[in-house]
């Protein structure tokens, strides 16, 4: 951000890089007021790192303030082609899933006790496994939203196992983020990484799922491709 090696940023350049954190400029401007703290519109080195902890604070739920300063917190993501943290090149097949396969026998247990149709369950079914973790209701709500990829209203067995990571996460006090990490998304979900112009996507859904033996048979996929595309 700083090209010119001038030892600070001015506020119109750290705006247009933190705009690429994807959070919303209310929460933008609550950083840059903690971390501009003289007011002069300028950020030297050591106040923009304030902003880029305090942008990953919000990324991972944390409050925006300077008491969370010295929490652990992954770095920073932002989605940029020139970003040493490129998200999309990060949710390659090559990351492994973070739901470990016991835990995922687990999560698909409980999945099959609530009677999914079709291998999917409605929000209804879904919602008292949630509220039964005693979590805040605006907790709730995230892992609802991260865990619904394809956002139909329904959770399949791969994102039921994303909800049930995420509530355990936070039962353990451990927040919740903003944006799904690239390492939780489902096999499954994952889009193959395509380079931008060289050529248009044939939609890929179908293909690449088929190729997984391990999930649904062709039917149920088909009824869901409208969806994904």
């Amino acid at each position: 951000v700083d090209s010119a090696n001038a030892g600070r940023v001015l506020a119109s350049d750290a705006a247009v890089f933190l705009k690429k954190s994807g959070l919303t400029d209310l929460v933008l401007g609550k950083i840059w007021d903690l971390a501009d703290t003289d007011g002069k519109g300028i950020l030297n080195k050591q106040e923009f790192f304030v902003a880029l902890r305090l942008v990953a604070c919000a990324q991972n739920g944390l409050d925006v303030s300077l008491n969370s300063l010295n929490l652990p917190v992954p770095p920073p993501r932002f989605t940029d082609t020139s970003s040493p943290l490129l998200l999309s090149g990060t949710a390659s097949s090559d990351v492994p899933w973070a739901v470990k396969l016991e835990d995922k026998a687990k999560y698909d247990a409980i999945f099959d006790s609530l009677n999914p149709v079709n291998g999917l369950l409605s929000g209804d079914k879904v919602k008292p496994v949630l509220l039964n973790s005693k979590l805040p209701v605006d907790i709730l709500g995230r892992v609802w939203e991260l865990s619904d990829i394809d956002r139909d209203g329904m959770l399949d067995r791969d994102e039921f196992a994303v909800a049930m990571f995420l509530v355990y996460c936070a039962l353990e006090k451990e927040p919740v983020p903003m944006s799904l990490p690239a390492a939780l998304v489902p096999l499954s979900k994952r889009k193959p990484i395509s380079v931008p112009g060289a050529m248009p996507l044939i939609p890929s859904s179908t293909s690449t799922k088929e190729s997984h033996q391990s999930l649904p048979p062709v039917g149920i996929l088909a009824a869901k491709t409208p969806l994904m595309q």
